[in-house]
């Protein structure tokens, strides 16, 4: 049960908008502020940023626009007196600025309570040396690693691993300060970035797994141990690539079913040696060619994985994490979606996810388009289809770019140049893989070159044989019908069969080749949905929902985040959709953005998780 005595939470915010640290943690600090107040509890917020929706006054109770530095905080302590602090709700800044309460004595001085996942458990997580022993002493598999506070001792680990190896470094974000080190020379650069980065001065110099896979489970736990995995989600691109910076694909598709299950056991394993309450995401490398795996590290608070696997599932995770936070038990809170189940039953996926990253290095003159260890995309979108072509089209239509997965002309043409843009990841990974593969290079040698799998690599084949096979052949209702299945859009069509877009449209509606609308119901349909979360399929023949039609208004969405285009117009989406919700206008809300509070099931009164397009 809901522990009383805590009648006042002070919740330290993310601060401003940075890589690694974007609208997920708006969208999680919101849903705390929402769960709190439910259960009658005064917030407080420090955050300077003002661009967010939850700094709005219709949210928290209080909120500080000043900076997140402990001798801030500690004067907002003194006046405001809180029962109990939040710190997993504000990313890394909001956990650097919680520890160094800690080891100051201002949490112990006053008298506050960590609530949910404890300081202890922080400091486990997030010291990449102690987090590699308290695994090890569990029997855990991590990789093979030495600490370093010099860069002579990272030196001397790597002489004793041997090379490559992987900088990782203790309480940073979006793996900054990371890096793959083939000699000493790369290795010295690398470190003495890296330990100028690290709050402790600590760097974790550890075996490169080079073309393993990287799977990523959601878990939640609470204070009486119950366990459940919300999400796994597979990243297209193998270790070595950030995930931020990597296609992610939910559920995972690759994996076998015992594959799955010792990765899930292993998880719920991990989350209890650190003692974890609230949400958790572990990360692992997996070999493909066996069982063989490795802990990775985990992030032991909300974090853009947990927001990506809240809106691919439908999970309320940040509102969740914020009960088990007041005392809560996972058997006591209901699933909000279903409202005949707990929080405990696992969500389950009758439909395919893909999130893609967006990148704005064309706005910076003679920026490197590498991708690597280091997080460096500005924003992402996330798809969802009924198979994974469908998905991984929209996702490529929803950066907007301008151009869709299919569209290569202008890259490299020459086998030798192709190779050596496989080999090294840039922000045009995904299109030189198509390119690679209408230039007749075999799926193996692109698996050898990307470590991305060949079942991912088979079904972009699919997409690639089906454009060919549209300029082809003469049009008909099957080989639209199935053109639409597979993602492909009427412009991109109409390209192919040398109609105009509007004609390919007139086509299909007289065909009766309409998309229908989904309902994200966690429960792949098991249990009755009470949802307006919806998405649009051409994998289906009926809508799950009825149209009333009447004194509805669209509001829409801002996609993907970009240099120039943040949060700040989510707010503006927010507070315009409340508004007219007021009014009595039913508001529905179409959007692509994961990270976003807009893109909250229950924000308005129904949501599309939909691409920005004329056709949709």
């Amino acid at each position: 049960m809901r522990d009383q005595t805590i009648k006042s939470v002070l919740i330290v915010g993310s601060g401003a908008i940075k890589i690694g640290e974007a609208g997920e943690f708006d969208y999680s600090t919101s849903q705390a502020i929402k769960a709190l107040k439910e259960e009658g509890v005064r917030t407080i917020v420090v955050n300077p940023n003002i661009a967010t929706v939850h700094t709005d006054e219709k949210f928290a109770d209080k909120v500080y626009s000043v900076p997140i530095r402990t001798d801030y905080l500690e004067q907002i302590i003194a006046d405001e007196k809180p029962d109990g602090i939040l710190l997993g709700f504000g990313g890394q800044t909001a956990l650097n600025c919680g520890m160094e309460l800690a080891e100051k004595g201002i949490l112990e001085k006053y008298d506050i309570r960590v609530l949910g996942t404890g300081i202890s458990s922080i400091e486990i997580a997030d010291n990449r040396e102690l987090f590699k022993q308290t695994m090890l002493s569990k029997g855990i598999p991590v990789p093979r690693s030495g600490k370093a506070s010099t860069v002579e001792a990272a030196l001397v680990v790597a002489s004793s691993i041997g090379y490559p190896v992987i900088v990782r470094v203790a309480y940073t974000l979006g793996g900054q300060g990371s890096g793959v080190a083939h000699n000493d020379k790369e290795l010295r650069e690398i470190a003495r970035k890296g330990l100028s980065y690290s709050r402790i001065r600590q760097v974790l110099v550890e075996e490169y797994l080079d073309h393993w896979k990287e799977i990523e489970y959601e878990v939640m736990r609470d204070k009486d141990d119950n366990c459940t995995i919300v999400c796994n989600m597979e990243n297209l691109d193998p270790m070595g690539i950030h995930t931020g910076d990597s296609i992610v694909v939910a559920p995972s598709q690759t994996l076998t079913n015992r594959e799955y299950n010792l990765l899930r056991e292993t998880g719920q394993s991990v989350v209890r040696v650190l003692g974890i309450v609230g949400e958790c995401n572990v990360q692992f490398a997996l070999n493909p060619q066996n069982e063989e795996y490795r802990v990775i590290e985990v992030n032991s608070r909300l974090s853009r994985s947990s927001a990506l696997a809240s809106k691919a599932t439908g999970y309320p995770i940040a509102y969740l994490a914020a009960k088990l936070a007041l005392g809560y038990t996972l058997p006591e809170l209901s699933n909000r979606i279903t409202g005949v189940t707990t929080a405990c039953f696992e969500p389950s996926l009758d439909y395919i996810v893909v999130k893609m990253p967006r990148w704005d290095f064309q706005k910076f003159a003679n920026a490197s388009h590498d991708i690597g260890t280091q997080m460096r995309s500005v924003g992402e979108v996330m798809a969802i289809g009924t198979c994974f072509e469908e998905a991984l089209q929209k996702a490529v239509r929803m950066l907007d770019l301008g151009r869709e997965l299919t569209d290569t002309e202008g890259l490299a043409r020459s086998t030798k140049r192709l190779q050596e843009e496989l080999k090294h990841p840039t922000d045009q990974r995904i299109f030189y893989v198509v390119k690679a593969i209408q230039s007749k290079i075999g799926i193996e040698e692109i698996t050898n070159l990307t470590g991305i799998d060949g079942w991912f690599l088979e079904k972009i084949m699919g997409i690639v044989e089906f454009d060919r096979q549209l300029r082809r052949e003469k049009i008909s209702p099957d080989i639209v019908r199935r053109a639409k299945q597979l993602g492909f859009s009427d412009r991109k069509i109409s390209e192919a069969t040398n109609r105009s877009e509007e004609n390919i449209r007139k086509y299909r509606l007289a065909n009766g080749i309409v998309p229908c609308s989904r309902q994200i119901d966690t429960l792949a349909a098991e249990w009755p949905a009470k949802t307006n979360y919806l998405y649009l399929t051409y994998g289906g023949t009926q809508d799950d929902i009825q149209y009333p039609g009447q004194n509805s208004l669209i509001v829409l969405g801002s996609g993907c985040y970009r240099i120039g285009s943040s949060v700040e117009f989510d707010w503006c989406c927010v507070n315009m959709g409340v508004a007219l919700r007021k009014e009595g206008r039913e508001v529905i809300m179409i959007n692509c953005n994961p990270e976003t509070v807009s893109t909250d099931f229950d924000i308005l009164d129904k949501l599309y998780f939909e691409e920005l397009t004329f056709e949709r």
